[in-house]
């Protein structure tokens, strides 16, 4: 009979929670910032909370598929980046971690 290695997944939830918790903070953030109307801070402030959204749903998802999670892990990051670029730096840094460390730890 074969033995199949069970790995968990806690640090690749550990830190999709963290970063996505950040993404929402900083995303809202910027929402409420309307000093700067030619940056259409509300709109990416959306795009913000929407990818860490994305990033917290795969959360959900990462002990059941690690690869589809991670995959969902980069795109948020992509997103967190377009929509907040400078704000969001730390929640990008930890989304994109999770997302390698999903995608590659075997």
């Amino acid at each position: 009979m074969k033995r199949t290695k069970v790995i968990s997944r806690n640090f690749e939830t550990a830190l999709g929670l963290i970063g996505s918790v950040i993404g929402i903070f900083s995303g809202s953030f910027l929402i409420f910032l309307e000093q700067f109307p030619k940056a259409h801070t509300p709109f990416l402030g959306l795009i913000a909370i929407l990818a860490s959204l994305l990033a917290l749903a795969s959360t959900y998802y990462v002990r059941k598929n690690a690869e589809i999670a991670g995959v969902g892990f980069i795109i948020a990051t992509m997103f967190v980046i377009v929509g907040s670029a400078h704000i969001n730096i730390i929640s990008a840094i930890f989304l994109m971690v999770a997302g390698i460390s999903a995608l590659f730890r075997k």
